[in-house]
């Protein structure tokens, strides 16, 4: 029998030079694996807790010795001598040795590096990929990415309010081609704005950040650029955005549009919206109304529920139960999925399942602080999400997960990349 012989964590860095775990397994048969936990900036209020130590004369307190301390003690006395292929045993005992509903005590980033490594090591010793071992033989599907290439709000220090401003292609037979021409469309975006006289520095993810004059302004460029690299919008390459409304929310409900100087309350927003929407080929709004306001979320899903995807992050938080919620008030048709939200895999996938039980679409994600560990884009197969989201093509903590697709892709012999048949004729 082949078991868990020793599990320990050590503190490393992630994309925003930030401390995070990563947590190293080590099997009886001598196979070893390990995985490194991202960090969200814009995160939701009721995410599982990243336990961080506070301790100000390191790192500004965001020093993750505790979380790495529990892994190497609590964690791993408590795992030790058990079988690394029941997933969800691990992860149980993860929970049950935590005890609280949001990993308040051991911390969501410890349970998820040692779920994450468990799981790699697992497949490693049985000599089958990732994306085999979690989702077995229907693991085809490659996912549309949703490539951020203009940042505002939290990832950026500028003058645009929405967080993300994307692109999906839509409009391809296949991964690569479909990343080749996002990267294309990158390359002339960047060309335009230079040419413009905006600085062509990135955010955290990889997108540009200029000094837009408002929230519009993004869109018409990227469309510049796409007809730039030979690509028609909305036919081929559409565009999605991530608003984050909850970084724009006041305590009165209020939305504050600061680079447009508006004021607007739920219904007000949601009407810009629809104004965006016949405008422009957009067909994802990500978190387009605050992560408290239901009912702004209910108006905003019969408004344009049926006509382009509405995604839940901060509303959702990868958390079945309140998913559960959104699913019986007929709020939002998709959702965002962040393994450290919720805090192990095995929770991650009971979210996944019940969301394409109802008929939501599901979106694996990145977060801002990343790493070069590209376990959700064996996930994202594993689970056939159908889309990810990870950052534009540039930094490598990104690449990182659009090249083990493309590794994928040609590993998977009947690869199937969805594109256009992610949504209704009516979108596009």
């Amino acid at each position: 029998m082949i078991y868990i012989d020793n599990i320990y964590a050590q503190e490393v860095l992630d994309s925003r030079g930030n401390p995070t775990i990563c947590a190293s397994v080590f099997l009886s048969d001598g196979t070893s694996a390990s995985a490194i936990v991202p960090s969200g900036a814009s995160t939701g209020k009721r995410e599982a807790l990243e336990l961080r130590d506070g301790d100000k004369k390191r790192f500004l307190g965001k020093g993750v010795l505790k979380a790495c301390e529990n892994v190497d003690t609590t964690i791993s006395d408590a795992l030790i001598g058990s079988s690394p292929f029941d997933q969800g045993l691990i992860d149980g005992i993860l929970k049950d040795i935590d005890g609280t509903h949001n990993y308040a005590n051991i911390g969501a980033n410890a349970a998820l590096g040692v779920s994450m490594a468990v799981a790699r090591a697992a497949a490693k010793s049985l000599n089958i990929p990732l994306y085999r071992y979690l989702g077995g033989s229907n693991a085809i599907t490659l996912p549309v990415p949703m490539l951020n290439i203009i940042n505002g709000g939290s990832h950026a220090d500028n003058t645009v309010d929405f967080q993300e401003y994307m692109i999906m292609p839509l409009g391809f037979d296949t991964f690569d081609e479909a990343l080749r021409a996002s990267a294309e469309v990158y390359q002339h975006l960047k060309q335009i704005l230079h040419k413009s006289g905006h600085i062509t520095s990135i955010g955290d993810e990889g997108g540009f950040a200029p000094n837009l004059t408002n929230n519009e302004e993004p869109i018409e460029v990227i469309l510049r650029a796409i007809e730039a690299a030979g690509y028609k919008s909305g036919e081929q390459i559409a565009i999605a955005l991530d608003v984050a409304s909850s970084e724009l929310v006041d305590e009165a409900g209020i939305y504050h549009l600061k680079g447009e100087g508006r004021k607007l309350d739920s219904g007000e927003l949601v009407g810009y919206y629809e104004k965006l929407c016949a405008k422009y080929p957009i067909v994802s709004i990500e978190d387009g109304l605050s992560e408290d306001d239901w009912e702004g979320w209910k108006l905003l899903t019969q408004k344009l529920g049926d006509r382009i995807q509405l995604v839940g992050d901060d509303l959702f938080v990868t958390n079945h139960e309140i998913l559960a919620q959104g699913i019986k008030g007929n709020i939002a048709n998709a959702i965002l999925i962040k393994p450290n939200q919720i805090g192990t895999v095995s929770e991650t996938m009971q979210t996944v399942r019940l969301a394409q039980r109802y008929g939501y679409k599901c979106i694996m994600s990145h977060r801002s602080g990343e790493s070069e560990d590209h376990f959700i884009a064996d996930f994202a197969i594993a689970l056939n999400t159908g889309e990810i989201k990870t950052g534009s093509t540039a930094r490598s903590e990104r690449m990182s997960k659009y090249n083990r697709l493309l590794a994928i892709q040609k590993d998977i012999a009947n690869a199937q990349y969805l594109g256009r048949s992610l949504f209704d004729k009516n979108v596009l």
